[in-house]
């Protein structure tokens, strides 16, 4: 490890810990329209078998936390089915036990079973819980009556990071009044100052047949579960630690690579790992040597019919540890335009791996203040030079769901150039507008490059206002994305331009129409103006005058969009298809049908047609699940355009199937096979993951690559290209 890598890190951490830590106090809840709601957590005098089972005599002893109100259907109702929640601990964990009754416990759904699983459909339970009581950032836990484990981060009162995981444990059993879940979540798992008098905290409860929501604080239409801002409180923990907030996770790897095309065949072994340690109770540094991300699966498939940039999600463990304290400048409803920070960019050239020699990362609060520091070391990788890579974010929590902060970056891919970044941000955030009890958020950016060899004109500006509720939901933006704006580190969509954004949802919960669960009307108009020369690029009008929601769950749209195109300079669309420069205008209509997820077999389907460009073109894309409840889960999905146009025709496909398969929550087998004819690639990847124990992981993954070519009769035929064995074993020591 160099000096420079070492004196990077080193020194902005420094610096941030000097900011704190500022006294530790709970932030106050703003006034609502419901009183808060609170609970205690009673200390267990036996041992805690961890079964599923709540009829130990500490569980019976314990006090239920109180009572649960309806979300969904009815606002405020009170729920079809009771539910139960008690809290204990030791010196260890902190344990939930929920009992779910149900009236008719053989229509309990429970549909999944894997890690991480996507619960959306199934009887579940969520919980949330604010350690440090600031009341916009928690910790997320789930399961459903399989007992599948999901895990992430909730931040800033918006979204679930739900690529996050932690070690803790559930087990849930059915009965003949409904189910139980008992879960164990370790302390050594949590951040959080032990003199904290209490916990923010919040439990919801989804009977999945009857697509109700039962909360047990918050229970508004207008809330949802990842505002903590409306959670209640828990108390009575006392005596607890996290121990020596130490954790060492080594890793063994093998592999095998062997490629029929140019005769390689490489075996190769690997060790490495990452280590976990808590500079202060709020504040982990992160280290990871030798990082292998075997495990993660490979991007969804995508064809780019824009011309501009695609947007890829990261998957890759180390870098999503903490992922939200650098999140910046939130594009809401409109998508990521512009971000400062965007971790894909280390550690990979488009799709190809570049190996991580090691990298730091210091992540968590001091005081009021979020911080995060990330610095990385490549290896050098065919065409690609070895790299140092710097990110830096600060956060000042303000009022009680607002934030201002700063941002940096230094460090590029691009071989010999140097670069940097920077900005500020601001969110000013309310759930109590005018109160009314209703959401509204204002935000703002301005960030700032300095590339090397390039001056001028390189700044980016965002402000945007939302008002995100359940009847109404507004939303405008303006945004400034100047010509030699290019984050070395970060995503930049349309650069040179100016672009507009409004948007208006109305949707009501009708009585007069039955079987409609909620009628959703929108109109969102976006416009592109050309900063240089001042004229329009492109604009778009967009209305769905007709999306219904039942009760059954089916979902059903008719919808219409208005595009401008404006081209300064001739398209390639698709091979040996371009457009010439000049404006074109397009009507585009949508029909969309979303069967209920309530049922084993699920259908799904898209269909854009109308106008496109200089002719016109048909876009199908569509879902066909089956789901053997609850260890199979299998989909075959479409997306394809057919395009027909003065200046020629042309057919993109992409098509997909899945199949898990769960032995237990605990073992998993994953299978992902796509073909894209863009590409004319068929990949197939299969990955295992079996959980010995929480913290301690056994990994196979297999992949497979063919081509999809021409012969010389002018037939074609798939021709087997690399082809991948690894093998990884992970373990987790805690100290």
């Amino acid at each position: 490890m160099t000096i420079g890598f070492r004196i990077r890190i080193v020194i902005p951490a420094l610096a941030i810990l000097m900011l704190g830590p500022a006294p530790a106090r709970g932030t106050e809840r703003q006034a609502g329209t419901e009183p808060a709601r609170r609970g205690a957590a009673a200390r267990a005098v036996s041992p805690i078998t961890l079964d599923g089972d709540l009829s130990e005599t500490d569980w019976r002893s314990a006090a239920p936390i109180g009572e649960f109100r309806q979300r969904e259907p009815v606002e405020g109702a009170a729920p079809t089915e009771r539910t139960e929640v008690r809290l204990l601990y030791d010196d260890e964990n902190l344990y939930i036990g929920v009992v779910c009754y149900d009236a008719e416990p053989d229509s309990i759904i429970a549909t999944q079973m894997s890690r991480d699983a996507d619960l959306s459909v199934d009887d579940r339970i969520e919980i949330l819980i604010d350690t440090f009581r600031d009341r916009r950032n928690a910790y997320y836990f789930s399961t459903n009556p399989a007992g599948a484990l999901v895990d992430g981060l909730i931040i800033e009162n918006d979204q679930i990071n739900s690529d996050w995981n932690t070690i803790w444990n559930v087990r849930t059993r059915r009965n003949g009044d409904g189910w139980t879940a008992e879960f164990a979540i370790p302390f050594k798992s949590l951040s959080f100052q032990p003199e904290l008098e209490a916990w923010g905290f919040n439990v919801s409860r989804t009977i999945g047949r009857k697509l109700e929501e039962d909360r047990w604080a918050g229970a508004r239409l207008d809330v949802d579960f990842v505002q903590v801002s409306e959670a209640g409180d828990i108390g009575g923990l006392a005596g607890i630690a996290e121990g020596r907030g130490l954790d060492a996770r080594p890793f063994v790897a093998g592999r095998w690579i062997d490629s029929p095309t140019t005769g390689g065949n490489v075996r190769e072994g690997d060790v490495g790992g990452d280590f976990f340690f808590d500079v202060t109770p709020s504040l982990r540094l992160t280290a990871t040597v030798n990082t292998d991300f075997a495990e993660t699966e490979v991007d969804d498939r995508q064809i780019n019919l824009d011309r501009f940039p695609l947007f890829f999600p990261e998957k890759r463990s180390f870098f999503l540890e903490n992922a939200g304290v650098f999140d910046f400048g939130v594009s809401g409803g409109f998508g990521p335009t512009v971000l400062p920070f965007f971790s894909r960019r280390i550690g990979l050239a488009g799709s190809e791996e570049v190996p991580i020699l090691a990298g730091v990362k210091l992540a968590g609060k001091a005081g009021r203040f979020d911080v995060g520091v990330l610095n990385a070391q490549t290896r050098p990788a065919g065409v690609v030079d070895a790299g140092n890579y710097l990110a830096a974010r600060v956060k000042r929590n303000i009022l009680n769901q607002s934030y201002v902060g700063v941002i940096y970056t230094e460090g590029s891919p691009e071989t010999g150039r140097g670069a940097r970044t920077f900005g500020a941000d601001v969110l000013l955030g309310t759930s109590n507008f005018l109160g009314a009890g209703r959401n509204f958020n204002v935000q703002a950016f301005a960030v700032g490059v300095r590339n090397e060899g390039v001056s001028g004109d390189s700044g980016a500006y965002r402000v945007a206002a939302s008002y995100p509720n359940d009847l109404w939901s507004l939303e405008a933006a303006w945004l400034r994305t100047e010509k030699n704006f290019d984050p070395a580190l970060g995503f930049v969509q349309r650069p040179d331009t100016t672009r507009t954004d409004f948007s208006v949802e109305f949707a009501p919960r009708p009585s007069g129409f039955p079987g409609i669960r909620q009628m959703l009307h929108q109109l969102s108009v976006t416009r592109h103006t050309r900063i240089e020369s001042g004229r329009l690029e492109s604009w778009q009008l967009f209305t769905s005058p007709l999306n219904w929601t039942w009760n059954s769950g089916d979902r059903f749209e008719l919808s219409w969009r208005h595009q401008f195109e404006r081209l300064f300079e001739p398209f390639e669309i698709s091979d040996g298809v371009a457009l010439a420069s000049g404006d074109y205008t397009f009507d585009r209509y949508r029909i969309e049908f979303f069967s209920s997820d309530n049922r084993p077999w699920k259908v799904d389907a898209t269909w854009w047609f109308g106008t496109f460009w200089s002719g016109r073109a048909h876009e199908l894309s569509g879902q066909f699940q089956y789901k053997l409840a609850p260890r199979l889960n299998a989909a075959a999905s479409y997306n394809l355009t057919f395009a027909r146009l003065p200046e020629g025709a042309f057919a993109a496909r992409i098509f997909t199937l899945r199949a898990d398969y769960s032995v237990t929550p605990f073992l998993t087998f994953f299978n992902l096979v796509q073909f894209d004819n863009d590409s004319n690639n068929l990949g197939w990847q299969s990955r295992i993951r079996w959980i010995l124990e929480p913290g301690r992981d056994v990994f196979f993954v297999f992949s497979q690559g063919w081509i999809h070519e021409e012969r010389p009769d002018g037939r074609r035929r798939f021709q087997a290209v690399d082809r991948g064995v690894t093998a990884k074993l992970q373990y987790t020591f805690r100290f």
